[in-house]
């Protein structure tokens, strides 16, 4: 079985609902995945936007330390560093220089400046890496390196 992520709430490639945008709730969306790879220890979640008009991608989720046997995300998971409820995770630092700095913070690209594309990454990694809440991206994927089984990409876009 190949390694797949979903959104129940927006088709793959297709505009992200207000909803989960900073013009609307601001929510995380809900993910579902199937197929995750034998060996499976723990697994990641990186949502960036790599349209945005900086020297990296504008990060907009970092979330890791989730047990190999969830299948999902339910939708509007709370901002904390830990969660605990509805599922047992960390989050780490999006790319926002103030206000909700960690946990999951929604499209919001500059007023005119197309449509933007944001991947959602899910890693199966074969360790459990023991990382600190509140760490970026940058941080996660160097932990991450050459623990990777898998990934599973869902692609959403948006325009303001």
């Amino acid at each position: 079985m190949t390694f797949e992520l979903e959104c129940s709430a927006f088709s793959h490639g297709a505009p992200i609902p207000k909803k989960f945008t900073s013009e609307g709730e601001d929510v995380s969306p809900p993910l579902l995945w199937r197929g995750v790879p034998e060996g499976t220890r723990e697994l990641a979640l990186i949502c960036d936007d790599p349209d945005a008009p900086t020297p990296e991608p504008w990060v907009h989720w970092v979330l890791y330390g989730l047990s190999a046997d969830v299948t999902q995300l339910p939708e509007g998971l709370p901002d904390a560093v830990e969660l605990r409820s509805p599922v047992a995770a960390r989050q780490g630092l999006n790319s926002w220089p103030s206000g909700q700095v960690d946990g999951y913070r929604g499209p919001e690209p500059p007023r005119g400046h197309g449509v933007h594309h944001y991947h959602f990454r899910l890693y199966a990694l074969d360790a459990p890496l023991g990382l600190k809440p509140g760490i970026d991206k940058k941080a996660l994927l160097a932990a991450m390196s050459g623990h990777c089984l898998g990934e599973a990409e869902w692609i959403g876009t948006y325009e303001r």
